[in-house]
């Protein structure tokens, strides 16, 4: 026969105290203690792979909220759709997050909460009967701010709306918190995307204008992330985009935007964040980092553990 098996006999070996070992006793999980805080929670957590990225996380957005440098939050509709707008205007009442970047969608559910209390409609029941996204005052009056407002770019907007008019739940609204703290809200259309776009009172000009106003004021707020934070939750797509193209912009025209971390949040890793957002910003300095699983548990997780920090 051509090949004879191997025998181990003669291998060389060496003690496992002396092994260069990844995991170690001091890094497990102790038991929690019982009416303990977040922090004390965190620091029975095993200091091991997504915890220590989620430590990693807090410390940098605490880290450059206390140096006074950029913390920038870019966002898909699913993270308005599980009802952590209040924690996001918070952070942004706090200064701790500078600024916001949407896609088109997050108008969307951000005008329907402040403005009925309610939001993301029945898209399989209403679809067969082609009604769908034919809510009358989401397309009339989202469109009608646009339209209106062109010159302030479409986040300010429709914020402007919100904020000054009668809306019952308008403290829900990011888009508000926005006008109401001068906290910038860009939002990143992709036209016929949105159900807003299909109403007769869309205004294809002034939502592009709009849009291309608020990239330009993202670009400029990208300009200054240097040692700064950039999240992306759960936005698989646009924001992924937008971001790369508004670094790019940024370092083209001199900017030095570099040593900043960036952090992907969704409960399931995609490619274009990742090589977008985690990976490529950060490959000549700075640190990227993923976080996944439900943005209902795990943005709740980050703020309570950001506000102990700060305490």
């Amino acid at each position: 026969m051509k090949f004879k098996p191997l025998s181990s006999k003669g291998i060389r070996t060496y003690s496992i105290k002396d092994r260069n070992s990844k995991v170690t006793v001091d890094d497990f999980a102790v038991l929690p203690v019982k009416g303990g805080s977040v922090r004390e929670f965190l620091s029975a957590l095993p200091d091991i792979l997504a915890v220590k990225n989620l430590k990693a996380v807090v410390s940098a957005i605490v880290k450059t909220h206390k140096a006074d440098r950029t913390v920038i939050l870019g966002m898909g509709a699913h993270v308005i759709k599980c009802g952590l707008g209040p924690l996001i205007i918070d952070l942004m009442r706090r200064g701790i997050v500078n600024a916001v970047a949407m896609n088109g969608a997050c108008v969307v559910h951000d005008f329907e909460t402040a403005f009925a209390g309610c939001t993301s409609e029945d898209v399989d029941k209403e679809l067969g009967a082609g009604a769908f996204g034919m809510a009358e005052e989401t397309g009339r009056i989202i469109n009608s701010a646009i339209k209106k407002g062109v010159k302030k770019g479409l986040g300010r907007a429709v914020g402007d709306v919100i904020e000054g008019g009668k809306f019952p739940h308008k403290d829900k609204s990011i888009l508000a918190a926005g006008a109401r703290f001068d906290v910038p809200v860009t939002v990143h259309v992709a036209l016929g995307t949105d159900i807003v776009h299909l109403h007769p009172h869309m205004d294809a000009g002034a939502t592009g204008e709009a849009s291309i106003k608020d990239f330009k004021l993202f670009c400029g707020v990208v300009s200054t992330l240097e040692d700064g934070v950039y999240l992306n939750i759960g936005s698989a797509v646009i924001l992924p985009e937008v971001f790369l193209k508004a670094i790019t912009l940024a370092r083209n025209l001199g900017h030095d935007v570099s040593g900043f971390t960036t952090v992907n949040m969704d409960f399931l890793q995609h490619y274009r964040p990742l090589t977008n957002v985690v990976r490529r910003p950060t490959s000549g300095g700075g640190a990227g980092y993923m976080l996944t699983g439900h943005h209902e548990i795990m943005v709740p997780l980050l703020y309570a553990a950001i506000m102990e920090e700060l305490d």
